[in-house]
């Protein structure tokens, strides 16, 4: 699908649904990236519905301290239930910034740190689902502008990606911070794709919301010309932090407004299987760009996703188990 200007507009003037309550009371939530924002206002709608226990992290950049769902992560199976995980945390700098692990600011912090929090609560998420009769969520934040980018065929084809992308050592000081931020938003549908390829129908859902344009902090370190462009825009066009989140909740929730939560019904899984891998835009599920379904971009999803394993098998050994225990490589596409 393209992007067309007229259906971006079109789009960011839809009236949301309102969100609607459901019975949470047995279940855990964990809302990342929840200080301010998108964040902030999803955590509040998850509170009105009364969660057993409502996570709500964020991270100092300058002290690089650990969060609580990474914290959780850490406990292991046989711990608390966790039936709700929100990675809403994300940058957008407009100056070429690394880590103190060399990699490109944009790209750790909305790719890499995302899907490692992800696979580390992985075992937690299917346990709840066998132990408590229910469908966990996994939902990645994602963006429209991912229709903007594309990936070069002899980077993604090196079996080296993250490094040749996003890797102090091969980074152009030149770099368009602005079009890495975009190629984040694809490599994030890349990755809720390629997870529930290998979920192989698991009752769990991986899916990648779009809350649209909002009005929120995300454009906080744009200055001059940008930051006035922006603005305007946000003005213009823009949703209310509130109205963006609505996404996510409709993505955390559908599906689930006449169920009590636990024990769902046979009848609820198809509306269910849609949501499986999807992208969600405007409180539904919608088509991502030409390029991630193209047969180049399925075949780009799958190296890119092994190189994925490797780096983040580097941080955290127990990747490996986490991935080679709970999925299953997908079947070869015909």
């Amino acid at each position: 699908m393209k992007l067309k200007i007229t259906d971006f507009i079109k789009d960011q003037w839809t009236t949301l649904p309102l969100v609607s309550g459901v019975d949470l009371s047995a279940k855990t939530i964990i809302v990342s990236g929840a200080n301010v924002g998108l964040g902030l206002e999803t955590a509040k709608h998850f509170a009105r519905m009364h969660p057993a226990r409502l996570i709500v992290t964020c991270r100092s950049a300058a002290k690089g301290e650990e969060t609580v769902a990474e914290r959780f992560a850490k406990e292991g199976s046989g711990g608390a239930r966790l039936d709700i995980l929100v990675e809403n945390a994300a940058v957008s700098p407009t100056q070429l910034e690394f880590t103190k692990d060399g990699w490109e600011s944009t790209t750790q912090i909305n790719v890499l740190s995302t899907s490692l929090l992800a696979l580390l609560l992985l075992p937690r998420m299917l346990e709840t689902a066998q132990k408590y009769k229910t469908t966990p969520r996994i939902l990645v934040a994602t963006s429209e502008l991912h229709h903007m980018a594309r990936f070069d065929a002899d980077i993604v084809n090196s079996g080296n990606f993250f490094r040749r992308y996003a890797h102090r050592g091969s980074v152009d000081p030149a770099l368009d911070v602005g079009k890495q931020y975009f190629g984040t938003k694809v490599l994030t549908i890349f990755f809720v794709r390629a997870l529930s390829a290998r979920l192989h129908r698991k009752p769990l859902i991986a899916s990648a919301p779009n809350p649209g344009l909002c009005r929120t902090s995300l454009r906080r370190s744009f200055t001059g010309a940008v930051y006035v462009a922006t603005t305007l825009l946000g003005i213009m066009l823009g949703r209310s932090a509130e109205c963006g989140s609505r996404v996510f909740v409709w993505a955390a929730l559908s599906g689930e407004e006449e169920g009590s939560g636990e024990g769902e019904r046979d009848g609820e899984e198809g509306r269910r299987d849609e949501l499986r891998g999807a992208y969600i835009s405007s409180a539904r599920v919608d088509e991502p760009s030409d390029y991630i379904v193209s047969e180049e971009g399925r075949s780009a999803q799958d190296k890119i996703w092994d190189n994925l394993i490797e780096e983040l098998a580097k941080i955290e050994p127990k990747v490996q188990q986490i991935v080679k225990e709970c999925l299953t490589p997908p079947a070869p596409s015909t």
